[in-house]
């Protein structure tokens, strides 16, 4: 597929990818109508990992009741049409290409869904695509992909009156299932907490057989995984509190799903932002997580942000920006749309290159990512700019990133401002790295403090680094018509850079 011959363009109608580059994304919009709730979000920025430009979710509860009734939540269908309106008119005044709506499970199987259907196309012009729980599987893992490129394990979406499973394997979406486990439509089980373990059990043991189990990893997608993924973090008073790539051991998501069981869910409610609506639905979907992680026995459970909504996105990419990195994709973006120079960020990472050379491949990743990030916050008070750059690094839409490298890339870019971490406001985040990770964050913030003021164009072309570790140098040679660039504040930042590499600095004038 390169994204140019004719297609079917799916629920969009149309191709999202057409710039000839593929570097960036022309603002879109996409309509999720779940059981729980509907959501407008707005894409745009660059193609690979796109930002979010509006975001809006409204708690209706399409799918509430709809076990027992078999029909669509009378106030929830009501508040689902009011919200998709007042999307309609937004999307107007942002000057949108036509929205894309997408339902899932609640529309699917509720008796009153054509008719819904064909309400919220009378009403708004919108045209609703309703997907089966296999395609809503697929276009969820798609979503999965797209923040981690090289995914393997297995996904498990919840929603409201739905779950779904999908195997992913080197890029690839693999076997799909689908189940009632929603929180939901589990509500109109029969027989009280022992009926209802009962038939999660069974319908687990039905996955089972279809999916397997014993995947390296269980990325979990949707709003009632991540609520339990905030509980988490806010029992073990985790300091960075962002759900994409949050990362737990089945041994410390057992000791939440029990502490859940006892704790005052209404109290804790405010201390993770999380909605009455969604905060409901927690018990029923912990016990469902409780039982799926011992039936699928994952060695690591990790959150995904990116559902089927950035799954749509996945689905029209041609092969050639999918196999593209979305951390590096993101911040060549924010460098072309932000920085000073742009383009300096690749110059600057060719000079500093030698610092790095023997550093593993995905060390020499986030110094690329950070020499592209290097300027992009310099608009900042020259006072705060270290502050600004960690904070927007660490808690950045940005794909592609465990946590423990946001921190690293963030206390890079620190030090690119800012010799000394002492009475950091983001000390606490610091303990995620390992003091070597700390350290050598410090010598790479500091090489690029050094390069970036060395030479405001091209610094590779002016000057090269060797670093000899054995011997504890750092040799810099200048061209000799660069040499004037060498004036004192170059010296003390070159000096520093050398104190924190524990090198002695040499310093030549020569052709290279």
């Amino acid at each position: 597929m390169d994204g140019t011959e004719e297609r079917n363009w799916g629920p969009f109608g149309r191709p999202l990818f057409e710039d000839p580059s593929t570097r960036n994304l022309s603002r879109v919009g996409v309509v999720d109508i779940g059981s729980n709730s509907v959501r407008m979000v707005v894409f745009d920025g660059a193609a690979r990992s796109p930002a979010y430009f509006y975001n809006e979710k409204i708690m209706c509860g399409l799918g509430t009741g709809i076990a027992e009734s078999g029909r669509l939540h009378p106030e929830g269908r009501i508040r689902a049409l009011k919200a998709i309106k007042r999307f309609q008119l937004l999307a107007a005044g942002m000057k949108l290409p036509p929205l894309t709506a997408v339902a899932t499970a609640a529309v699917r199987d509720a008796e009153d869904g054509p008719d819904f259907r064909e309400e919220v196309l009378r009403e708004t012009g919108l045209t609703m695509h309703v997907i089966d729980g296999l395609e809503e599987a697929r276009l969820s893992a798609q979503g999965v992909l797209l923040g981690w490129p090289d995914a393997n394990g297995l996904m498990c979406d919840i929603g409201g009156s739905s779950m779904e499973l999908a195997v992913i394997q080197n890029g690839e979406v693999g076997k799909r299932v689908t189940s009632g486990l929603g929180p939901l439509k589990l509500a109109g089980i029969k027989g009280g907490k022992k009926a209802l373990k009962a038939h999660i059990d069974e319908t687990l043991a039905r996955l089972a057989e279809e999916v397997g189990t014993g995947h390296e990893r269980l990325f979990l997608v949707g709003g009632s995984w991540r609520a339990i993924a905030r509980l988490d973090m806010h029992r073990r008073n985790y300091p960075l509190t962002v759900l994409h790539e949050y990362r737990m051991s089945p041994s410390a998501l057992a000791s939440t799903l029990k502490w859940i069981g006892k704790v005052d869910l209404e109290e804790v409610r405010a201390h993770t932002g999380t909605s009455s609506s969604r905060m409901s639905l927690v018990p029923t979907a912990a016990e469902v997580l409780k039982r799926l992680t011992r039936t699928f026995r994952p060695k690591e459970i990790a959150v995904s942000s990116y559902g089927i909504r950035e799954g749509m996105l996945y689905e029209q990419m041609p092969d050639r920006l999918r196999a593209r990195d979305p951390l590096i994709e993101a911040c060549r973006f924010a460098e072309q749309k932000d920085a000073r120079m742009p383009g300096f960020g690749k110059s600057l990472y060719a000079f500093i290159r030698p610092l790095v050379a023997t550093d593993p491949a995905p060390r020499r990743r986030i110094v690329k990512a950070a020499c592209l990030l290097h300027d992009v916050t310099w608009r900042a008070h020259p006072d705060y700019r270290h502050e600004v750059c960690f904070d927007n690094a660490t808690r950045a839409n940005l794909g592609g990133l465990t946590h423990s490298e946001r921190v690293f890339l963030g206390l890079s870019l620190l030090h690119r401002y800012k010799n000394s971490r002492d009475d950091s406001p983001f000390e606490d985040l610091f303990g995620l790295l390992t003091e070597k990770e700390i350290a050598r964050a410090e010598v790479v913030g500091k090489a690029m403090r050094f390069g970036a003021m060395f030479a405001v164009d091209e610094p590779h072309k002016k000057a090269e680094l060797l670093y000899r570790p054995k011997k504890h140098e750092l040799h810099l040679t200048i061209k000799p018509d660069a040499a004037g660039l060498y004036g004192e504040v170059a010296e003390a930042r070159f000096q520093s850079l050398c104190q924190a590499l524990g090198a002695e600095p040499m310093v030549r004038i020569k052709d290279f």
